[in-house]
């Protein structure tokens, strides 16, 4: 382990019901650490860390930090005037940012790090559990759930390491995995990137850290991720793995058949046809699967045996997940928030859908709303239906002119159905009015509009 691991024997983390900052709460308690806490409101991942024994605050307060605290956790979204950090600097704590935290963890284990614009989490989750399945009992620290409230983490015996590597503000540049995903690369976080150059050089310094030996697996098909691969190909001690449908991939996908809510995927591997099953939905998350598969490969994980294991992950949450079913309607909830992600979520669900597909989005941030409203609205245009609410601002403050008024003009013009909805209360019933027998309910967005679905489904049991 490096040095910031020294700090990490009582650490107190501030926002530690984040889905990033848990799962590292959550290894460090298994592994022995005095772990502390805060977060603004109570939550099941609150209570899932304090089973595990972690003194957990709510609200943030000065007083909340330990005499004997060792360090503070923090990450990006931490302000600078938060009371805890401000108390730690006074005393002399250290702090120590998330992904310094994460690299301290995958010292000493063989590391395979998932990045790219869309997919990490997906991705990152499928290779937790397939490797699982094939009793590697890896370790793992994913951007969300798998199936239940601290689930996004786990300390395995194996000596294998899965992360989600984030690019949103560089911190994937502290990692040094033996194997790195590169799923895409497109121009997002716009408050921390100015241009796709600038997107590239940070995706170079990250495949710049891979261990001399190690090995890239990178998209073939998507435009950023080819391009990405024309400007690293030639380091000599680094093994390059194309995956997608191009013929000049590495892994070639030759088909994804979708069979409801499940496909079924051929690759050509060393020459050979190798079939399996995805048992979620769209072309997507199949070419996700693709991924993880070369990347299991690469870590000496033989094909057949990981291909079949992959089928047995289902989903993660907030990743096209069942709500739940009332009068003939499902309700999904997807985290999509990038118009990439949204199209690739909405055009999975019309394959498996057997009505009309109606949308309840919640933009993601002002910043994105304002650079990225005109493909978002395009989008939306693949739902039969979508109500567009307010802008979930997340860590931003309002940017004035730019509200989700932008985005509903833009998917009026690609010609929608949309319609706003300013109260956030008031969407369950009016999505549960639209919806008839046999139509999919889709809440989609990376902020609090997952907390919709179970109210629509109580609208539709009415």
């Amino acid at each position: 382990m490096n040095d910031a691991a020294h700090d990490l024997h009582a650490p107190h983390f501030i926002g530690i019901g984040g889905a990033g900052m848990s799962g590292l709460a959550k290894i460090l308690s298994v592994r022995g650490a005095k772990v502390s806490g805060s977060d603004a409101k109570e939550s099941a991942t609150v209570l899932a860390l304090r089973a595990l024994g972690a003194a957990v605050a709510v609200g943030h307060a000065a007083e909340n930090v330990p005499d004997g605290a060792s360090s503070i956790v923090v990450s990006s979204a931490i302000r600078a005037d938060n009371p805890e950090l401000a108390a730690a600097r006074e005393r002399g704590i250290p702090v120590v940012h998330r992904s310094d935290a994460l690299a301290a963890l995958m010292g000493g284990r063989r590391a395979l790090a998932v990045a790219g614009t869309h997919g990490k989490t997906t991705t990152t989750s499928m290779l937790a559990v397939a490797l699982g399945a094939l009793g590697l009992d890896p370790s793992y620290a994913i951007g969300g759930d798998l199936d239940a409230p601290g689930s996004n983490a786990h300390h395995g015996t194996g000596e294998i390491f899965v992360a989600e590597a984030d690019e949103s503000d560089r911190s994937f540049h502290k990692y040094a995995p033996e194997v790195a995903i590169i799923l895409n690369v497109e121009l997002d976080h716009h408050a921390n990137y100015a241009s796709m150059d600038e997107i590239y050089e940070s995706f170079e310094t990250f495949v710049g850290r891979i261990q001399p030996g190690g090995t890239l697996v990178v998209s073939a098909d998507h435009p950023g991720a080819r391009e990405l691969t024309s400007r690293v190909v030639g380091r000599e001690d680094l093994n390059v793995v194309t995956v997608g449908a191009a013929e000049d991939a590495t892994v070639r996908v030759l088909s994804v058949v979708p069979r409801g809510m499940t496909s079924q995927v051929t690759v050509e591997l060393e020459g050979a046809e190798l079939a399996f099953t995805v048992s979620v939905p769209g072309k997507h998350y199949a070419h996700n699967a693709v991924a993880a598969l070369a990347a299991g490969i690469a870590l000496g994980v033989p094909a057949e045996q990981l291909a079949e294991a992959l089928g047995s992950y289902t989903g993660v949450r907030r990743r096209l997940q069942l709500k739940g079913e009332a009068a003939g309607v499902q309700v999904i909830d997807s985290y999509a928030h990038h118009p990439t992600e949204m199209s690739a979520d909405l055009e999975a669900i019309r394959d498996a859908a057997a009505g009309r597909v109606l949308v309840l989005f919640q933009p993601h941030l002002f910043s994105r709303t304002q650079q990225l409203a005109e493909e978002m609205g395009r989008a939306l245009a693949l739902a039969d239906a979508s109500v567009v609410l307010d802008v979930y601002p997340a860590r931003e403050d309002p940017i004035p002119g730019v509200s989700s008024e932008l985005i509903i003009d833009a998917a009026r013009r690609a010609g929608a159905d949309v319609t706003a909805e300013h109260e956030f209360g008031a969407a369950p019933a009016r999505l549960a009015g639209m919806a008839k027998t046999g139509d999919l309910v889709l809440t989609m967005g990376a902020g609090d509009v997952t907390n919709l679905g179970p109210a629509i489904l109580e609208e539709l049991a009415r």
